[in-house]
């Protein structure tokens, strides 16, 4: 049998605990797996971690668009939608023209709407038999998704939610699950006390919003004796900048994004922790911290790209929630699939995550699941 990696004993701890005996994972893997192979086995429902019986029609053409063509989340995501693709090929026997096709297209930066929207635009035009969208803002895409039905184009959704009532699935990690996780974690390295910040990729976006909500509430329903002492938005440092020019007695148009970090962490001397709810915010974070000579601050992340990864084992940061992008475009053309034949699909396809620290992250099944 294969690695189970079940989130539920990946971190989920119960209110009030000490969470340091949840880190274990269930290990029972045969010598043979592959990385790839772990991160499918974490697919639940198992059947989106298989092709058998998705027998789609020569030259089929499939469209998956995400939220960013800058980070390896996204890499990871596209590499495992172009797997399935081939898999199907494989098991139907499909070659050259007849070949089923899928292509990943994305805005260039993660937080461009309109462009998103663009290329949503131009992939119906193309008539695919289904589209798989991690939507970044949760509102935007109604008149597109009207569109697609009016054409009989089913709309999966991936890493994110929108307000949809359309969609024919949701491939995602359970966002509200693991920001409880986050949350857990963080409240035993702070022994249960002080103050928190939250850093948070948007405000806009399914999964952030979600992510939050689970931090957010876990801290205050479970763990009175800390405070989070503020919340704050990616997208929208722009609107900071005027505060903190004025702090530092220079214009605005000079401070950058990490000069704004770093006077939050100025404005929070006796925080204990912060939580940041994807990779590249993750990563801001660390230099913010580095530069502002902050160590005393203790840091979880989300995702598990190399630089993350690098951080983890330097010590720059205590903790990693890590998601399964590859398991997620996977299972992205599985139901993308299962829509187009009118097969059904579950409403909620979970593709788990992974509490990663610098105690397990050499444990093989650990070390299947980075990227």
């Amino acid at each position: 049998m294969a690695v189970m990696l079940c989130t539920a004993l990946l971190g989920t701890a119960c209110a009030g605990e000490d969470t340091s005996d949840k880190d274990s994972v269930v290990l029972d893997q045969g010598e043979e797996e592959s990385a790839d192979q772990t991160k499918l086995n974490m697919i639940q429902p198992q059947a989106y971690s298989t092709v058998e019986g998705l027998k789609l029609k020569k030259g089929s053409y499939i469209s998956i668009i995400g939220k960013s063509e800058d980070s390896v989340y996204w890499d990871e995501i596209k590499r495992g939608a172009e797997d399935a693709v081939d898999e199907l090929n494989e098991a139907l026997g499909y070659s050259g023209k007849d070949k089923i096709k899928v292509t990943y297209n994305a805005p260039s930066h993660e937080g461009d709407v309109d462009e998103q929207i663009n290329i949503l635009d131009e992939e119906l035009d193309r008539y695919p038999i289904a589209v798989g969208i991690a939507v970044i803002d949760k509102t935007a895409c109604e008149v597109q998704f009207d569109l697609a039905m009016e054409n009989s184009i089913p709309i999966v959704e991936f890493d994110s939610p929108s307000d949809y009532q359309g969609i024919m699935a949701l491939v995602s990690t359970n966002n509200q699950e693991a920001g409880t996780t986050a949350a857990d974690k963080m409240a035993g390295m702070m022994e249960e006390q002080g103050e928190v910040l939250l850093f948070i990729q948007d405000h806009i976006s399914g999964s952030a919003k979600q992510r939050e909500a689970g931090m957010v509430n876990q801290f205050q329903t479970q763990y009175p004796n800390i405070q989070v002492g503020g919340v704050y938005y990616m997208d929208e440092l722009e609107g900071l900048k005027e505060d903190t020019a004025a702090k530092l007695e220079k214009e605005a148009e000079e401070i950058t994004d990490e000069e704004v970090l770093r006077q939050i962490f100025a404005d929070h001397p006796d925080a204990k922790g912060c939580i940041a709810a994807n990779e590249e915010t993750a990563e801001m974070v660390i230099d913010a911290c580095e530069t502002a000579e902050r160590d005393d601050i203790r840091i979880i992340g989300f995702d598990g790209g190399e630089t993350l990864t690098e951080a983890l084992s330097d010590g720059k940061i205590d903790g990693l929630i890590v998601q399964n992008p590859y398991g997620m475009g996977y299972a992205t053309v599985v139901a993308a699939a299962r829509s187009a034949l009118d097969m059904g699909n579950e409403a909620n396809v979970d593709t788990g995550y992974a509490w990663v620290t610098q105690d397990n992250m050499e444990e093989t099944a650990i070390k299947n699941m980075l990227y």
